[in-house]
């Protein structure tokens, strides 16, 4: 049985979506008002985005900032957490000897931002070993912090790991690595929506959220969040009119951001939508929104480990909205380099389930997402699938 709000999306009735982490889905309610600001955009150009922009964007970051705990002076937009981490990266000067830290759980576009950083600069790359699957929080802050040394200037976390699903102890990390006087760069890709969040008490260096994944924001919306102590240097991906245009009431750091060139900028106005709409679906707003989602996903994961005889890899306190879970019997064996993984392309061809299926050290994983359009019957079914495609593989 579907999920009584799934009609609230505009999903294929004959998909079984699993896979919300990838890219999220946006509801119709959203893209409406997403259409209406872009028929009133080509209805007079120049008004929307020379005269009214300013103002419509100031709205959108007040919102989302207090959504955040965040200051609006501390918070621009951006496309996406990878440019975000793009912004920040590549506005940093690293010197030679200099070491950047990452973990081996990081998201493979923002590895490849840090490596190309690290090798102009003639910095080292560093990769911290967190394991999966662990028992405690306690083996992440360990293997991260034993990859510091006295050369480390930067590191990039994840707040929520991509493809593992697990909530990182953020607050834990991001003080232990400020004692050792390393900065840390968030990569939150997954966490807006998904976790509650307080920036300035957090009190990272840099923090890149999307806003098209557990917000349901229109794709093109995501935030980048500094430190007033770190604002000065960094630049946009793009650099256009504000580094010379300063605008009164508003922080350098903002005039940088604000005006990328030409662009759509409904996705970032829309994210004022999304999290209004979203956040008077349930009686208990966002609290219990979130909890609703981690509640699903833990009952779902508990199920698929009972059903599929799989052990969890990680303590239900380190999940959020997502779970990621190793396939049952033969079917965690690669035995091919197809384009297109065989057992991928078998759920969503034969059985219509879109689920993220992941290679970890050799072996096939799985991982699920729980969002208001989604149901308990919907992992119930997977695990049937998945109980039929291994005893067919013995």
């Amino acid at each position: 049985m579907a999920s009584p709000w799934k009609g609230n999306w505009r999903l294929s009735e004959k998909t079984v979506f699993l896979n919300h982490g990838s890219f999220g889905a946006c509801p119709w309610p959203v893209l409406d008002a997403q259409r209406r600001l872009r028929d009133e955009m080509e209805s007079g150009p120049v008004r929307f985005l020379a005269r009214t922009h300013g103002e419509r964007l100031d709205a959108a970051r007040n919102t989302l900032a207090e959504f955040l705990g965040a200051s609006a002076g501390n918070l621009v937009f951006v496309n996406n957490a990878t440019t975000g981490v793009n912004a920040v990266a590549r506005s940093l000067e690293f010197q030679g000897g200099d070491e950047i830290l990452t973990t081996g759980l990081d998201y493979n576009a923002c590895r490849n931002v840090l490596a190309e950083v690290a090798k102009q600069a003639g910095a080292k790359l560093v990769v911290a070993d967190v394991p999966f699957p662990l028992e405690s929080e306690d083996e992440v802050v360990a293997a991260i912090l034993a990859a510091v040394t006295p050369r480390t200037r930067l590191a990039m976390i994840d707040h929520v790991t991509s493809n593992t699903g697990m909530a990182l102890p953020l607050e834990r990390i991001v003080r232990e690595l400020e004692v050792r006087g390393v900065d840390t760069l968030v990569d939150g890709a997954h966490a807006p929506g998904m976790l509650a969040m307080d920036l300035e008490t957090l009190g990272a260096a840099y923090y890149t959220g999307n806003l098209h994944k557990w917000v349901c924001a229109p794709k093109g919306a995501a935030f980048l969040w500094v430190r007033p102590d770190k604002q000065d240097g960094i630049q946009p991906t793009v650099i256009s009119h504000g580094n010379n245009r300063p605008r009164p009431g508003h922080t350098a750091f903002q005039d940088r951001f604000d005006w990328p060139g030409t662009q759509d900028p409904t996705a970032w106005f829309c994210s004022v939508e999304a999290i209004r709409w979203l956040g008077g679906f349930l009686p208990g707003g966002w609290d219990e929104l979130r909890a609703h989602h981690h509640e699903m996903v833990v009952a779902a994961r508990r199920t698929l480990c009972e059903r599929l005889d799989i052990l969890p890899p990680c303590p239900e306190s380190m999940i959020g909205a997502m779970a990621t879970l190793p396939m049952p019997g033969k079917l965690a064996r690669v035995t091919g380099g197809e384009a297109l993984d065989p057992v991928y392309q078998r759920l969503y061809d034969e059985y219509g389930i879109e689920l993220h299926v992941i290679l970890l050290g050799g072996w096939r994983w799985f991982r699920i997402s729980a969002h208001l359009h989604n149901s308990p019957d919907e992992y119930r079914y997977l695990a049937d699938v998945l109980e039929q495609m291994e005893k067919e593989s013995r």
